[in-house]
């Protein structure tokens, strides 16, 4: 399997002379103009694309040029890309692309734009954490009604000050959710695939959008790490009122969250009385949706709630009965939106460019790296 590439900058050596081809929706930020006076012997195209990909000779001829490809999921084969040597992807997933020709070709790096989404995502997973807290739904449901004066009939709210928040994958969007978490005052708990017990290992190396996340490592509580059933259930286990799923999608991770995994996360906590709130940011199929149904459904000795922006399948069958359920909110895959995604995926895009220009190696980290 080849390795996913990371971005870093570095110092003025000599000049660049590529040609960058940007094949987005939407119209082209100024941010990517930008590129064009800093770089004046490179070529910049922003070819304005949505949807699947359609042939045009104007874009074939663009691909027979380009030395670099920031794209989010349209990936040419490897004819009609011979100069090709970096697709910058603009999403910070990658499993749409592993079965791609061009991804199989080890000669062409390939670097995702891990660090766009921590601002935006956070902000979703607080949104929906404490609509779910102070019961919102229900109080929203009043005012329509036009009778919001039930406070008596309003079920306990539990503030979120010492609340036990669990970050299953501490990359870029959970060392944000950390941030914001700790000033909400929670206990916070992390979990990555590889021990951090340096300060230098806890450090974050990648793209960061400035003043946010935790670039130092230093908001959790409590570290755990591992890739074992056992080492996950120990974090699991740990007392979570909220568990934050914040991992790539790949082979290890599927189906990771199922029965026993939820029956941990169902025992009261010590703060609520309750079992945990499940909130899945990343990709749904991490999730066993059949277990996590049973988990919600349950009226004593279950989840407390679900906030989910991803499923499996998705979108979502209307017969799921996911719609319904009163603990849960369900939003379409729309968390990461923001109208500064395009600038900062420039940004990482420029973070690259200063790297070739300066002569250096893009240093490559494992596909699950973000975990």
């Amino acid at each position: 399997m080849r390795e996913i590439e990371q971005s870093s900058s570095g110092s003025s050596l000599s000049e660049l002379n590529e040609t960058i081809l940007a094949t987005r929706s939407g119209p082209e930020p100024a941010e990517f103009g930008a590129l064009r006076e800093q770089y004046p012997k490179s070529t910049f195209t922003w070819y304005p694309i949505s949807g699947a990909y359609v042939a045009s000779p104007q874009l074939d001829e663009l691909y027979k040029k380009a030395t670099i490809l920031l794209t989010l999921d349209i990936v040419p084969l490897p004819a009609q890309v011979p100069l090709l040597k970096l697709v910058q992807l603009s999403s910070a997933g990658y499993d749409h692309i592993l079965g791609e020709q061009l991804f199989k070709d080890l000669d062409i790096n390939f670097a995702t734009a891990s660090g766009v989404h921590g601002p935006q995502i956070t902000e979703h997973v607080f949104m929906t954490l404490l609509s779910l807290n102070h019961h919102f739904p229900l109080l929203l449901s009043w005012q329509r009604s036009h009778n919001s004066w039930h406070e008596s009939r309003l079920p306990p709210m539990q503030d979120l000050v010492s609340q036990r928040i669990g970050i299953l994958g501490y990359g870029s969007i959970g060392r944000q959710v950390g941030r914001v978490a700790q000033g909400f005052g929670m206990c916070i708990h992390a979990y990555t695939a590889s021990a951090r017990h340096t300060a230098d290992s806890k450090r974050d190396t990648g793209y960061i959008v400035p003043g946010t996340g935790d670039p130092d490592g230093v908001f959790p509580n409590k570290w755990f790490s591992g890739t074992s059933r056992a080492e996950l259930h120990e974090f699991l286990g740990s007392g979570l009122d909220v568990l934050v799923v914040a991992l790539p999608l790949t082979a290890q991770t599927r189906n990771l969250l199922s029965t026993a995994e939820f029956e941990i996360l169902s025992l009261p906590r010590p703060k609520t009385g309750e079992g945990a709130i499940v909130v899945n940011i990343s990709r749904g199929a991490i999730i066993d949706h059949d277990a996590l149904l049973v988990a919600l459904k349950k009226e004593k000795g279950g989840l407390r709630g679900a906030s989910l922006d991803v499923t499996e399948p998705e979108p979502l069958p209307e017969e799921s009965e996911l719609w319904d359920l009163e603990n849960v909110v369900l939003t379409p895959h729309i968390s990461g939106n923001s109208t500064s995604y395009a600038e900062r995926v420039v940004g990482i895009l420029a973070l690259n460019l200063e790297r070739i220009r300066t002569g250096g190696r893009f240093e490559g980290f494992p596909v699950n790296a973000s975990v």
